[in-house]
Parts: C-alpha cells; sequence; structure tokens
C-alpha cells in the first residue's frame, strides 16, 4: 500500500469531517454565512471541485503521522479537520491583509461579500478549529486532548508572529536571510510542524518520537517556502500557473531578494529604486541569478529537506502509512510547481 492507495481513503474522510465542523453554521437566518464558508472551503460556487479545495496536505500529515506510529488514523480526524481549519482561517485573513483578489483562481471571499464579512468569516474558521480540536475527547483521554489543543493553540500564535513580521518588512529596504528564516518559519514551518507533532501524540508515541516528528514537519515547511520562493521567480509559468513575474513585481521579500541585497550589487540598486515592472522581470531576475541568489536559493532548499528526510528517518514511521509520508515528503520537496 503506498500514498496512492491511502490518500482515495484519506481525503473524503477529511472532507467529510470538515463538512461536519462548517455545517454548525447550517441554520435559518445565518444560512449566507455558511455559504460564505462553504465557498471559500470549495465546495460551493463557481469553479467549486478538488481545484478550489486544495490538496488537504496538512490533515493528510495529521493522519498519516498517526498512523505510521500504528494508531488508527480515523480517531485522528478531528485534528486532522482543526489543522485545515486553522490553515483556511489564515487564508481568508491573508486575502484581506494581502489585498488579493484571487484564491485558487476564483474570487477571494473579501471580494465577493467584503471585508467586514470575510474577518468574520476568518474568525468562525478560527473558533470551529478549536470546536474540532476538543472532539478529540470522544476517543482519546483527556490528557491526550489538552496535550493536542496545546500544540494547536501555540502554532497559531506562531503563525501571528510570522504574519506579523511578513506585513512588517513590507515597506523595509534594510532586512537580511537572517530576518527571513524567522518569518517563514511562524507562516510556513508552523503549521506543518504543529501538524506532525499532533499526529504523532495522537499515535501514541514517545517524547523523543514526537519531537522527531515535529523537527520533520518544521524543516518540511521551511523547503517548502524556500522552493516556492524559486518558484515565484524562476519558475516555469506553465507548470506554477501563475506569472514568474508576480513575486518581484509584489516586492516580496523572498529568499533570493533578501540574498541580493545583501550583496548590494546592481540587484539591490535597482530594488531599491522602487517597484518591478512587469517588462523589467527578465532582466532583475538574469541579475539575481548573477549576483548567486539562484545558487544560494537551490543550496538552501537541499539543506532543508536533508534536514526534513534526516528528522524523518529519525522518527522511524513505520507500515504503508509510513512508507507514505516518505513518499509525501519527496513529492512536496521536489515540485515544479
Amino acid at each position: 500500500m503506498s500514498l496512492t492507495d491511502l490518500i482515495p481513503q484519506m481525503l473524503p474522510a477529511i472532507e467529510s469531517e470538515l463538512q461536519r465542523h462548517v455545517a454548525r453554521l447550517d441554520q435559518p437566518r445565518i444560512k449566507p454565512f455558511y455559504e460564505m464558508l462553504a465557498y471559500h472551503m470549495g465546495w460551493i460556487g463557481e469553479g467549486a471541485g478538488p481545484e478550489a479545495t486544495g490538496k488537504r496536505i496538512r490533515p493528510l500529515l495529521v493522519l498519516l503521522s498517526t498512523a505510521s506510529c500504528g494508531a488508527n488514523w480515523e480517531l485522528a480526524l478531528p485534528a486532522a479537520a482543526a489543522v485545515e481549519l486553522v490553515h483556511n482561517f489564515s487564508l481568508v485573513h491573508d486575502d484581506v491583509q494581502d489585498n488579493s483578489e484571487k484564491r485558487r483562481g476564483r474570487p477571494t471571499v473579501w471580494v465577493k461579500w467584503g471585508v467586514p464579512m470575510a474577518i468574520n468569516a476568518g474568525d468562525a474558521l478560527f473558533v470551529q478549529s478549536n470546536q474540532a480540536i476538543m472532539d478529540l475527547a470522544k476517543n482519546y483521554p483527556s490528557d491526550v486532548v489538552v496535550k493536542a489543543a496545546k500544540i494547536l493553540h501555540d502554532t497559531c500564535l506562531d503563525l501571528t508572529r510570522g504574519q506579523y513580521m511578513d506585513l512588517f518588512y513590507e515597506e523595509r529596504l534594510d532586512l537580511t536571510v537572517d530576518d527571513y528564516w524567522p518569518m517563514i518559519g511562524g507562516k510556513t514551518a508552523a503549521l506543518l510542524a504543529g501538524c506532525t507533532s499532533i499526529g504523532a501524540v495522537l499515535g501514541g508515541t514517545d517524547e523523543a518520537t514526537i519531537e522527531a516528528y515535529r523537527s520533520f514537519g518544521h524543516y518540511l515547511g521551511l523547503a517548502f517556502q524556500v522552493q516556492d520562493d524559486l518558484l515565484g521567480i524562476w519558475g516555469d509559468e506553465a507548470l506554477t500557473g501563475k506569472s514568474a513575474a508576480s513575486d518581484l513585481v509584489e516586492g516580496k521579500n523572498s529568499l533570493p531578494v533578501l540574498v541580493g541585497l545583501g550583496k548590494k550589487g546592481k540587484f539591490a540598486e535597482r530594488w531599491k529604486q522602487g517597484p518591478i515592472q512587469p517588462e523589467e522581470v527578465e532582466e532583475v531576475a538574469r541579475l539575481l541569478a548573477s549576483e548567486s541568489a539562484y545558487e544560494y536559493t537551490i543550496e538552501a532548499s537541499k539543506q532543508m529537506t536533508d534536514l526534513a528526510i534526516n528528522s524523518l528517518r529519525t522518527a522511524d514511521p513505520q507500515g504503508a502509512a509510513g512508507a507514505a509520508l516518505f513518499e509525501l515528503a519527496e513529492k512536496l520537496l521536489n515540485r515544479q510547481a
């Protein structure tokens, strides 16, 4: 049994669990409110379906981690739903804060219903994540539920730290590579580390193994973000589905950009003059590469990937789910889009 065998079992169960929690708002008088959340989750509205829901990587990490410790993954479904609801609450709020008009090719919640309604929808998803994690009490002892809930809550605080740094850094021109790692550690790696930690806790394993699973999720998140930064400048548009110009035009403080700024060369000189125009992107990307930013980012991605895989080996996940975890990591760490 491999990842392709387990995913068809897990994904429908994840979706059903998510729908059960979001349906808490499917009531008379507030049905349009429920429909906002259902729309954002990709279940209804124009373009609804697998492309709109996303890949559900985070809940899969929870369930695979639990199963690879030898436990029943179905009992961990409330936790899988909880992490995905956290992820989606952060996306709704991110879209407002970043003024993003599209999410997975569809108008964002704030575009369709306005900023105040979008903030409230994000808040509802956050509350539902807390309700979901508490549903573990049906199948786990209270100390395990509290431990899983604490990891989830600590993770949410880490997300806000990362988002604060991201927003605070937007207008800064004095950032360095040292500023980058804490930011993505909060924005991207924290939730993946939370997923693998919670999964291991629900798997009933020991503290050292839980830490190895946490470390795997953390470095997986760092590697994933570094790759995203690489693809955001030098990716194949036909594969990524977005313009390779976007990260430079948006002025994103990605790893290659911070490497380039640290060189204090022609790229840094141009960056400090103001926004990059679409017609300049090819030349600016070439400048970055010539100043070793591409090479540096590739090497950073390799380092984080090695740390992730080594941490997973230390965790020593068992059975079909263990093999699937290695397979999923391989897919995420060697993607072209």
